[in-house]
């Protein structure tokens, strides 16, 4: 195969006609930068415009195609009405409106005597039967070119369906034919089509394209666990090395702590501690619930590296947690006289400089950090382990390249979205799973409660009441800005409302559009207790941690998944003062929503509500993309089927069983990684391995 028979798809969007660069930050912006994002970017729904009646049979608030002679124009009076033409079949007239049209061009498009084909949406209004804005409106003898059946895809402002699937048909004429990666008897079985044909069906809906869809959701799938057979083989060939320490840090460590290790930490810090003593390279999964202490957990891995002279690092993903691990790890440390470093991107000058020699000379032992730690300019003198917290906000590329910063570097991942077991190897099959079951001895139950928002009033009334009392709150909101289309309350809109209610002084705010230091800020203000209510959105979902917090109001929480809710509620409940969840609804709450928030009241069980999450609403939700973090499957779910994994794509479902004959050689997995291009980490993998 010559590798440029790809490069169509990695061409630039600019290189369809149409997309100027005017156009180009509209499409990055809804899909992608290349032909293949387009590509990937499929209808949500379809247009029929097959219903061609006369008008007298005509059925109102319908989309239909009809042949009309144009019999007038009547201008408009005044700028604000609409420009109108009268046009008539054999049983009835029909009038086209135009709002902030130019008459000359509706002239041209509509000759008066002439039979023309307009599709669009026909209603009754004054008895009479009105098409705005047609979508369609072509002489009558080029009625074909109007298309019976019109794809729908999502689209953003500023862009047109019309202009989208326009560029979808250009990028289709792009895309190169490939030879077939699947088994022959695979697609003879299930009556597929070949890729490129399966994704001309899937842009043009109106054609039998559930086949093609099931072809692409499968596709997906067998990329998607071919890329980490392609990880597990990079691992396994690279060597390893054994830190088997010498236990005097990791005791001295154990003394020190202000509480007991649960039975679950012993266990996992147990099997870390066993792989790194062997020669193969570890990479091990540390999945734990909210507050259930995978950080001292990790801990125990450094200190063993740190024990035979190596060095650890530990990745987060933001500046805020890398803070606060930081801070936690330099408290925990301090009896057992190891130095933590803190290495950002937001840190320059001289202490940045200092951090950097010392990782570079071997001083420094452990670094916290984010990105910032596997930058070309930072250079360990011997990395021995890494550890990743909230694995699933990182790529695999990323993870690769603070391993490639020492030699046989050992690798522990984290995450606290609990993920039920029928998935755990779906989602991390190149990885060994440890499991923190249960939650420090100590941690008080969180009160949850439903309230509808009707009770908004009281609400705010009952936090006036604790703050004055010392307690700290989060108000939790799913927007940021109002939105005409959405009637969910907005984050800025309620920090205003409670600064009056609540006092000036009193009230922050935090959100994903702030710039990263007034984020900071407003974060550290609640921490040390300035501000005693901190409205947000999800941005404060994972790893922030303030033990002092002991309310937790999230506004619409039935527009939430479980997951999340669970973890926003484990934002509270980290210190010994009893802690409250309140979930505000708007009433009347739909089977799910209802199923969703009653089973938060009932259970703080991570385990338990990612299970029910999954039966709910399926994985692809709750795991996001397991490779690069950055979107979930596009046409893949799945639910669990006994011992088959069921693949659902629309209405269509195929059932991929766990068969040999389906494993395909090394060949062919390049192949696949290479054609379908699933995961931004597939290029850097193979140049890997």
């Amino acid at each position: 195969m010559r590798p440029d028979i790809l490069f169509p798809l990695f061409a630039p969007l600019t290189s369809l006609r149409g997309i100027g660069p005017k156009m180009a930050p509209l499409y990055k912006r809804l899909c992608g930068e290349h032909v293949v994002d387009l590509l990937w970017h499929l209808p949500t729904g379809m247009i029929d415009r097959g219903y061609s009646p006369k008008l007298r049979q005509a059925e109102k608030g319908r989309v239909a195609t009809l042949v009309i002679t144009i019999a007038e124009h009547a201008p408009p009076k005044t700028p604000k009405l609409p420009y109108r033409i009268i046009g008539a079949d054999e049983t009835d007239q029909i009038t086209i409106n135009y709002f902030n049209a130019k008459g000359d061009y509706l002239s041209t498009l509509y000759p008066v005597g002439a039979k023309v084909a307009v599709s669009g949406l026909i209603d009754r209004f004054r008895g009479g039967w009105h098409m705005n804005h047609p979508d369609y409106a072509v002489p009558a003898a080029r009625r074909s070119e109007i298309p019976r059946f019109e794809p729908v895809y999502p689209l953003t402002e500023g862009l047109s369906g019309k202009m989208l699937r326009k560029s979808a048909q250009l990028a289709l004429e792009k895309a190169p034919e490939l030879p077939e990666w699947n088994d022959p008897h695979l697609l003879v079985r299930e009556k597929w089509p070949a890729w490129k044909e399966a994704l001309r069906l899937a842009h043009n809906p109106g054609e039998d394209n559930k086949t093609a869809r099931r072809r692409l959701a499968y596709d997906e799938l067998l990329a998607d666990q071919l890329a980490l057979a392609v990880i597990r083989r990079h691992h396994r060939e690279t060597k390893g090395r054994a830190l088997p320490g010498t236990g005097n840090l990791c005791k001295k460590l154990e003394a020190a702590l202000p509480f007991s290790l649960t039975s679950g930490q012993r266990q996992a810090i147990a099997e870390i501690s066993a792989n790194m003593k062997a020669p193969k390279r570890m990479l091990r999964l540390l999945q734990g619930d909210v507050g259930s202490g995978k950080t001292i957990v990790a801990l125990f891995a450094m200190l063993q590296a740190a024990e035979n002279g190596a060095q650890a690092a530990f990745m987060a993903p933001t500046e805020i947690l890398a803070a606060q691990h930081y801070a936690r790890l330099s408290e925990f440390l301090k009896p057992v006289g190891i130095k933590v470093g803190l290495l950002t991107g937001k840190g320059r000058g001289k202490d940045r400089a200092e951090t950097l020699e010392k990782l570079a000379s071997g001083e420094l032992k452990l670094v916290v950090g984010t990105h910032a730690l596997f930058q070309d300019e930072v250079e360990y003198a011997d990395l021995g382990v890494a550890v990743v917290d909230e694995q699933h906000r990182f790529g695999v590329n990323e993870r690769l390249r603070l391993s490639d910063k020492g030699r046989g570097v050992d690798i522990l991942v984290m995450t606290a979205t609990p993920i039920p077991r029928t998935l755990t190897l779906t989602a991390y099959g190149d990885m060994d799973v440890s499991r923190l079951p249960d939650k420090p001895a100590g941690r008080q139950a969180i009160d949850t409660r439903l309230i509808n928002m009707e009770r908004l009033d009281e609400v705010i009334a009952g936090v006036k009441r604790a703050i004055a009392k010392g307690a700290r709150a989060y108000w939790v909101c799913p927007l940021i800005e109002e939105s005409e289309k959405s009637d969910l309350a907005a984050a800025t809109a309620r920090a205003e409302l409670l600064t009056r209610s609540l006092g000036a002084n009193n009230v922050g705010l935090v959100h994903g559009r702030m710039p990263a230091e007034a984020r900071d800020k407003a974060m550290a203000a609640f921490a040390s207790g300035t501000i005693k209510v901190l409205v947000a959105t999800t941005v404060i979902e994972v790893g922030v941690d303030v033990k002092e917090a002991t309310l937790m109001i999230v506004e619409h929480a039935e527009r939430f998944g479980l997951a999340q809710l669970h973890q926003l509620r484990g934002r509270v409940g980290r210190g010994a003062a009893k802690s409250s969840c309140l979930l505000l609804y708007d009433a009347p709450l739909g089977e799910v929503a209802k199923a969703r928030l009653t089973m938060l009241r009932e259970t703080e069980d991570g385990f338990r509500i990612a299970e029910e999450d999954l039966r709910l609403r399926g994985p692809g939700e709750l795991l996001g993309l397991r490779q690069s973090g950055a979107r979930e499957f596009r046409l893949a779910d799945l639910a669990r089927d006994g011992d088959q994994l069921e693949i659902a794509s629309d209405d269509a479902k195929l059932i991929l069983s766990r068969d040999p004959e389906l494993q395909a050689d090394r060949g062919k997995v390049l192949r696949i990684l290479l054609y379908l291009f699933q995961r931004d980490a597939a290029v850097p993998l193979l140049r890997a391995g």
